[in-house]
């Protein structure tokens, strides 16, 4: 791939350097990051052929295999999978037998959950601008814009981003329609005369023009400041894109063609390659950089956060292990099974009610043996395994509605508040990192209107600020009564209805 980055005018951005990061640096990151996707989706895999070393087909396995047996042991699968991030490279071992493979995909519920509590009862946006007029404004602005890009949609796929991979990127994308504005000199009119020139429809219509692109991990090569990883020098994208065009020898197994694109976006300028040939570029007239970066958990001195998948896969690999062998244990015990001695053809006498046997061997016998018997160790430390990963995640069963014997704990608010205590705790720290980075969506977003002259902002008034609900079911009676108890020592009446839910808009 040639590169030439002389519309950048920047000798730090090394065309080899970039070169580099996608030769070796890309090929490791997009393979970690996929995994961590397939340990959440956990998408199935068929069909598939499994066959004993004499050509016998195993009676235990199933015409299909899912993502995270890539994780279960080789006495189970019957197979090593040589590339832990490809399921089909996967090479049979002659002398194990597949066993019975049971897959519980518990990451997956408990990270939708974390997204249910951050995300599902909708967020308020809430302006810094001194005037009551330009609040609603604003705010109303930031709503169309998100709704065109998704609306509750778009909050939803931000958290599972984040949640999977540990960190989420949004890049700001100003449009055709603005972005030939923003190249145009700038009007230089007042805030007051703009405001008054332009209606409100107007400039609703042109802030939905905007769009926000959210950028998978396995695609993200980020070049940061050298003495501060917090700033984004470069944002570069990598990936391949499918084509509606069919395949050079057209199979059923082939997928469409393929191009390969790479994006450079810089605080100047930007550039587009396909297949190693530059197809587009232009001017950044921002003068930054228009990716907004928000990891999951913080995580000091590192670009990603912390991923709530990542930390539950080693778990996951046990549990599954640990249910495949209870699964196994089972079938070879569930069913009665008989020993015959001394009675000629018997391996081609079925055992069903109503048939009788016999034989003049008077040494024959029939033995029963089998059925199902109790493993408490088993069942215990399966129970322990998943105690763990409520510990790690923070997500117990009783967020998804299971219950069991726990409803003597929910009797008041104070009681179902240390239930979900380990889940509050996480959630609060998600809404300080996401409503900080959604602040900062909407900062750039205004920042493009003022730019272009649709919408002229301040630098106070471009101030947001986030607001989360409570996630827990409330009494509103009890919020009624503390919101008077409020009232009555003085607190302002907008921000009692704000903290009440009530849109002022």
């Amino acid at each position: 791939m040639d590169f030439e980055f002389e519309i950048f005018a920047d000798d730090g951005l090394k065309e080899t350097f970039v070169q580099w990061l996608i030769e070796s640096r890309w090929p490791t990151v997009s393979a970690r990051f996929s995994r961590l996707w397939e340990y959440y989706q956990n998408r199935m895999i068929g069909p598939q052929r499994f066959r004993h070393p004499d050509g016998r087909v195993v009676e235990s396995a199933r015409p299909y295999i899912q993502a995270q047996e890539i994780g279960l042991p080789a006495r189970i699968t019957g197979r090593v999978y040589n590339d832990p991030h490809d399921p089909h490279a996967a090479q049979s071992v002659p002398d194990l037998m597949r066993k019975e493979v049971v897959i519980e995909n518990d990451i997956a519920w408990r990270i939708n959950a974390m997204v249910d509590f951050l995300f599902g009862k909708g967020i308020t946006w809430i302006s810094k601008a001194p005037d009551a007029d330009r609040r609603r404004i604003i705010q109303t602005v930031i709503n169309a814009v998100f709704e065109a890009n998704g609306g509750a949609g778009f909050f939803q796929d931000l958290a599972v981003l984040g949640a999977v991979y540990g960190f989420a990127d949004c890049i700001v994308r100003p449009g055709e329609r603005l972005n030939t504005r923003l190249q145009q000199p700038s009007p230089g009119r007042s805030v007051q005369k703009e405001d008054a020139a332009a209606s409100h429809a107007s400039i609703l219509s042109a802030a939905s023009a905007i769009a926000l692109d959210l950028v998978e991990a396995p695609r993200a090569l980020p070049i940061l400041e050298e003495q501060d990883y917090r700033m984004i020098r470069y944002y570069i994208q990598h990936f391949y894109q499918a084509r509606n065009e069919a395949p050079d020898r057209p199979s059923r197994s082939r997928p469409p063609r393929q191009a390969a694109v790479t994006e450079i976006l810089g605080p100047t300028a930007w550039q587009r390659y396909e297949d190693g040939r530059r197809i587009a570029q232009g001017l950044n007239p921002l003068g930054y950089v228009p990716v907004v970066h928000i990891q999951n958990i913080a995580q000091p001195y590192f670009y990603e956060g912390i991923s709530d998948a990542e930390q539950l896969i080693g778990l996951q690999d046990e549990l599954n292990a640990r249910l495949s062998d209870r699964a196994s244990r089972i079938t070879m015990q569930a069913f009665k099974m008989y020993l015959a001695k001394g009675i000629e053809g018997m391996a081609d006498k079925p055992v069903s009610p109503g048939r009788m046997w016999c034989t003049d061997n008077q040494q024959a016998s029939i033995e029963e043996f089998g059925g199902d018997r109790s493993c408490p160790s088993e069942n215990l430390h399966i129970t322990e395994i998943r105690d763990a990963m409520d510990k790690i995640s923070g997500v117990t069963p009783v967020v998804a509605g299971v219950l069991k014997n726990k409803l003597g704990n929910l009797t008041s608010g104070v009681a179902l508040k240390m239930t979900f205590m380990g889940m509050l705790t996480r959630n609060a720290r998600k809404q300080y990192t996401y409503g900080r980075g959604l602040g900062q969506i909407a900062q750039m977003i205004l920042d493009i209107l003022d730019r272009a002259g649709v919408f002229a902002t301040t630098l106070q008034e471009r101030q947001i600020e986030v607001r989360f609900p409570n996630p827990l079911p409330e009494d509103m009676t009890e919020r009624l009564q503390e919101a008077l108890l409020k009232k009555n020592l003085g607190l302002p009446q907008q921000k009692i209805l704000e903290e009440l839910g009530y849109d002022l808009t």
